[in-house]
């Protein structure tokens, strides 16, 4: 004789009720797994963190991460008045840096290494000046240099923000104060990838991570229309374009890849809130994963470098 259990309804109801309650309950706390956070990314990184913070508020469906993608300068700053307590730049705060905030305002600073990113250079298709040196580079950014080679066409430097990791990176590099006439900013590096496809005297500077995740199929798109200036250090030495590989030889090896630099996530937040649950995340095997899928470099994964030989 079979027995089968019977659950009164009003049970069943109470039950349900008594889960919904909780999980409402939880979406308003802030733990490392829910509630609701505001984060400041460099955009240059926008489709590296589009695509994570989707995989984590997938798994973690109590969490909503607002993320404000914003040039460097205002990031800092956005941290610095507290109008977020996490960010994503290209660059770890200095120890005075962190000293200043904790005695304004007794906040501790914990920063960690993400991953390695790089600066690549986009021309328009008919452009076959695509071969560039460091020190060539230079010379452009600056003014120096203001022709392609091969023709008298002038070339212009289009930069996402005058205050962006990008140009400050160049800016850097070129050790300039001015901005040459040949060198102007538009809004944001979709728009610098969409300016070099229509402008043959264009060279864009844009964040590698928007034209290198090979399965993404906005970044093909991306790709469609321009080529990648490949880059010596100096001349006579190889050429490399901005892969994966080469720029892990350009970062730990002091070969390959040129134009490479670092990408860091501050935290003020603490250590059992969301923003900490996020920086687990992306620190974590699944968040280096997914560095590592967008073709950048990940911090905290061991990686091995095969030479393939074809004949």
């Amino acid at each position: 004789m079979k027995r089968h259990l019977v659950i009164p309804l009003s049970v069943l109801v109470a039950a349900f009720t008594a889960c919904n309650t909780n999980n409402n309950s939880m979406k308003g706390k802030n733990t490392n797994s829910s509630g609701e956070i505001n984060i400041y990314l460099e955009e240059s990184f926008k489709p590296l963190f589009e695509t994570s913070i989707y995989t984590f508020e997938g798994q973690f469906p109590l969490a909503t991460i607002n993320a404000d993608y914003v040039n460097e300068v205002e990031a800092i700053d956005a941290f610095i008045t507290g109008k977020t307590s996490t960010i994503c730049i290209t660059r770890d705060f200095t120890e005075e840096e962190k000293k200043s905030l904790l005695a304004k305002n007794n906040v501790e600073v914990r920063s960690t290494k993400l991953a390695i990113d790089a600066l690549a250079l986009i021309v328009h298709p008919e452009n076959t000046d695509t071969l560039m040196t460091v020190e060539r580079l230079k010379n452009i950014i600056s003014g120096k240099d203001s022709l392609w080679q091969g023709s008298n066409r002038k070339i212009n430097v289009v930069f996402d923000n005058p205050n962006s990791a990008n140009f400050i990176y160049l800016k850097n590099l070129s050790e300039i104060s001015t901005l040459p006439a040949n060198v102007f900013a538009v809004n944001s590096n979709e728009e610098v990838i969409n300016f070099v496809k229509e402008n043959r005297n264009a060279l864009g500077v844009i964040g590698v991570n928007w034209i290198s995740d090979e399965d993404d199929p906005t970044t093909l798109d991306f790709r469609d229309g321009i080529n990648i200036v490949a880059l010596a250090k100096t001349e006579g030495e190889e050429y490399f374009k901005p892969y994966q590989a080469y720029i892990y030889e350009g970062y730990h090896q002091n070969k390959g890849y040129p134009l490479v630099r670092e990408v860091w996530l501050l935290n003020k937040a603490g250590r059992t809130t969301l923003n900490a649950g996020f920086i687990n995340f992306m620190t974590g095997e699944k968040g280096q994963l997914i560095i590592q899928k967008a073709s950048l470099i990940p911090a905290n994964m061991v990686a091995r470098m095969v030479n393939i030989t074809t004949k």
